[in-house]
C-alpha cells in the first residue's frame, strides 16, 4: 500500500529542542513539498506560497501558528540529518514503485554546481541517485564530497534499496569489483561501463570484439547482435549491440563477482551530411543481447528524466542554498518533486505541470495527496 507523504515523514526525527518548537516539522516539510511542486526555488518564496495558500494548506497540515517565516523554514530543514530524511524518501517511493522483474536501475552522481559555500569552506555538493527506467521514479540518494567519492557512495546507496530482480547500470566510475559483489548480494543484475580506470580489462574487451567482428564467424565467438534504427530531425542513429559470453581472454575474471558477459554497444549517428561513430563497452551479469541492449540505453534516463530536470526545470544548478545541510535536504525535496510531478498521469511537461500547480488548487492537490 502506498503511503502518504504525511505517513512517510511523520518519523522523521526534530532537530529542535522542544521549547523552541512553535511549528511542526511535519508542517514545514509539507509546505516546502508543496511549495517546490508549484514552481518556488527558495526559502522567501516557499513562506510567500505558504502565505498566500494558507487555506487550502490547512486541509492537510495544522499550522497552529500560522505559515514559519523564510528564516525559520530554512534553519530548520538545513539542521535536518540527511540520512534520516533520505530513509523517509526511500520508504515512500518503494511505496508507490513496484519495481517489474527485469526493472532498468540506473545509479549516477551529479554536482550542483553552486552549493559551495566558500565562507565555511565547503566545496559543491555530489549527490549518486539511483532512477527506475520503468517506473519513471527516483529511488533514492546519497551525498558524497566528490564525484572521486561515488566508488563508495554506491554500495551505501545501494544498501539502502531493494533492488531484487533488477538491472543495476553504472558508468565506468562504478566499474569496480566490490559493488559487483554488493549488487551479486542484492540479488541484482549488473551492466557496468568499462573505460580506462580498468585499463587491462578494457584492453581485453576492445581486443576482443575488434577480432571477433573481424572473423565475422559469431557461433565461434559466442557472440550475440542486436541492432536497431531510429530516425528523426535530421539525424539517423543506428546502435549496434554485442554481448558474447566468452570470458577466456579477460584478465582476473574470476575476481567480478556473477561475472557472465562483455558487451559493446556502436552507435553511429549521421547528422547534416557527417558520420560520427562511438563504441561503448561494458561487463555483465546478463547472457542475452536483448535485455544487455536496453539496459544499455536506458542508463541514460537518469540524465533525461533526472538530471537535466534538476538543471532546467528546478534550476538546481542556479540556486544558492548553502548552509548546513540544506543543499543536500533541498536536493531530496526536488527529487520528492519529480517523482509527484511523472506520477501525475497527464501528458503535460514537467515545467506545465508545475505551472498548472501554481494556478490551480484542485491540479496541485491531485498531485500531492492522490497516493
Amino acid at each position: 500500500m502506498a503511503l502518504s507523504l504525511q505517513d512517510a515523514f511523520s518519523s522523521l526525527e526534530d532537530p529542535r529542542i522542544e521549547r523552541h518548537k512553535r511549528h511542526q516539522l511535519l508542517d514545514i516539510i509539507i509546505l516546502a513539498i508543496c511549495a517546490v511542486i508549484s514552481g518556488a526555488e527558495g526559502w522567501e518564496a516557499i513562506e510567500t506560497f505558504g502565505k498566500e495558500k494558507q487555506d487550502w494548506l490547512r486541509k492537510w497540515i495544522a499550522l497552529e501558528n500560522g505559515i514559519p517565516s523564510h528564516d525559520c523554514i530554512a534553519r530548520v530543514i538545513s539542521r535536518i540529518e540527511p540520512g534520516k530524511l533520505t530513509e523517509c524518501f526511500i520508504a515512500w517511493a518503494q511505496s508507490v514503485a513496484r519495481l517489474a522483474f527485469g526493472e532498468v536501475v540506473a545509479i549516477d552522481g551529479k554536482t550542483a554546481r553552486h552549493s559551495y559555500d566558500r565562507k565555511n569552506k565547503l566545496g559543491a555538493i555530489h549527490m549518486v541517485s539511483a532512477w527506475a527506467n520503468q517506473a519513471g521514479i527516483s529511488l533514492g540518494q546519497v551525498k558524497t564530497e566528490a564525484k572521486s567519492n561515488e566508488i563508495t557512495a554506491i554500495p551505501a546507496l545501494l544498501d539502502l534499496l531493494e533492488v531484487k530482480g533488477c538491472i543495476i547500470t553504472i558508468d565506468a566510475m562504478g566499474c569496480q569489483t566490490d559493488i559487483a559483489e554488493k549488487i551479486i548480494e542484492k540479488q541484482a543484475d549488473y551492466v557496468l561501463a568499462v573505460k580506462g580506470n580498468q585499463k587491462h580489462l578494457y584492453e581485453a574487451i576492445t581486443d576482443y570484439f575488434e577480432e571477433a567482428i573481424a572473423a565475422n564467424k559469431p557461433e565461434l565467438c559466442q557472440l550475440q547482435t542486436s541492432v536497431e534504427t531510429d530516425a528523426g530531425h535530421g539525424r539517423i542513429e543506428t546502435r549496434r549491440c554485442y554481448l558474447s559470453t566468452c570470458l577466456d581472454t579477460l584478465p582476473d575474471a574470476e575476481k567480478w563477482k556473477g561475472l557472465k558477459g562483455i558487451g559493446m554497444v556502436e552507435s553511429e549517428r549521421f547528422i547534416n551530411g557527417q558520420i560520427t561513430l562511438e563504441r561503448r563497452h561494458y561487463i555483465c551479469t546478463l547472457t542475452d543481447v536483448k535485455p544487455f541492449a536496453h539496459a544499455a540505453r536506458a542508463h541514460w534516463g537518469i540524465e533525461n528524466s533526472l538530471h537535466w530536470v534538476l538543471d532546467v526545470t528546478f534550476r538546481e544548478d542556479d540556486s544558492r542554498i548553502r548552509k548546513g545541510y540544506a543543499p543536500e535536504n533541498f536536493n531530496i525535496v526536488r527529487q520528492l518533486c519529480i517523482n509527484l510531478l511523472k506520477k501525475e498521469p497527464s501528458k503535460l511537461s514537467i515545467k506545465r505541470k508545475r505551472f498548472m500547480a501554481t494556478l490551480s488548487d484542485k491540479f496541485r492537490e491531485k498531485i500531492i495527496f492522490s497516493t
